[in-house]
């Protein structure tokens, strides 16, 4: 992607990570009501919906796939986007939003090894330097500068869910980025998410206790609301977004960005009314500033060469 594109790529980015940041005391809010696999499959039936009425309006380019590389989008969506997504809520019911947020931050640490592992080539200087003033910032945010703080949130059997959830996660940008080039970035997701939502029905039939539509119809209309939130802005809008991020940028600038997801969750919960501290303040500076350091030394060395 040409040069002139990025600043739109880091604006989507942007985007969809405050759109991800604020799905976590939304969607804390509405697991009281609603378990974690009723909230994945409506997040699903109401983003494969959307998908699949653009992929019909916008008609994009078919592109010819082999039954291999159909077989490998569907594992991906199926581990990717639906082992993602149940881990996320099913994890975020045993666990607190500040604990999930900590656990995604793991995220661009996780991506940037698996990419270097499969490029067979060591992080750089300004890499490492970035990935942990990332992981400082998001312990600002988060601790409300009290390190011990962190200590205290403690590590249940939703964390460790959670952190299943980060992997799938970051194998899912990773093959965003290698894989993205077999179609373009909406029949890419609608195919993935697809895939995903499929996985999870499957899932969903063995689970005797399982009622979406009860629990759907037994939310107040601003549950309802919530439910359509998560299903078209921080699904539809930031899956599309992540994508095209991703094939601009690449999978270990992209997955920086999810440094912002506690960020933002802190600054919805200061809209809310929750005070916003000067740690906070200070933390989401050290993020910013472990986004932009590497690029900045990146260019730096295109203009001495």
């Amino acid at each position: 992607m040409k040069t002139s594109s990025q600043p739109a790529a880091v604006l989507m980015l942007i985007v969809c990570v405050f759109s991800w940041g604020s799905v976590f005391p939304i969607a804390k809010e509405v697991l009281q009501e609603m378990s974690g696999l009723s909230l994945v499959l409506w997040r699903f039936a109401i983003a494969v919906t959307c998908l699949a009425l653009l992929v019909a309006v916008s008609r994009p380019a078919r592109a010819s796939l082999a039954l291999w590389q159909h077989l490998v989008l569907a594992l991906v969506g199926a581990v990717g986007i639906g082992g993602f997504n149940l881990g996320l809520f099913v994890g975020l019911a045993q666990s607190s939003a500040s604990n999930g947020s900590l656990i995604m931050a793991l995220s661009p640490l996780i991506t940037a090894l698996m990419a270097s592992l499969l490029a067979r080539r060591p992080l750089g200087g300004w890499q490492w330097l970035g990935l942990a003033l990332g992981l400082i910032g998001v312990g600002l945010v988060l601790s409300q500068g009290d390190p011990a703080r962190l200590w205290r949130l403690g590590i249940g059997r939703g964390d460790l869910i959670l952190f299943g959830a980060m992997l799938a996660w970051s194998g899912y940008t990773l093959c965003s980025q290698r894989l993205g080039h077999w179609l373009p970035p909406l029949p890419f997701t609608l195919y993935t998410m697809a895939a995903g939502g499929l996985a999870m029905v499957l899932f969903g039939l063995g689970q005797p206790d399982l009622h979406p539509w009860q629990e759907l119809w037994a939310l107040d209309a601003v549950g309802r609301l919530k439910v359509l939130y998560i299903g078209l802005f921080a699904t539809v809008l930031g899956y599309l977004f992540w994508v095209g991020g991703v094939r601009a940028l690449g999978a270990m600038r992209a997955s920086l960005f999810i440094n912002f997801v506690p960020v933002f969750a802190a600054l919805v919960a200061w809209g809310l009314g929750q005070p916003l501290g000067a740690a906070q303040l200070a933390g989401m500076a050290v993020v910013l500033a472990g986004l932009l350091l590497p690029r900045l030394a990146e260019r730096r060395r295109g203009t001495v060469g």
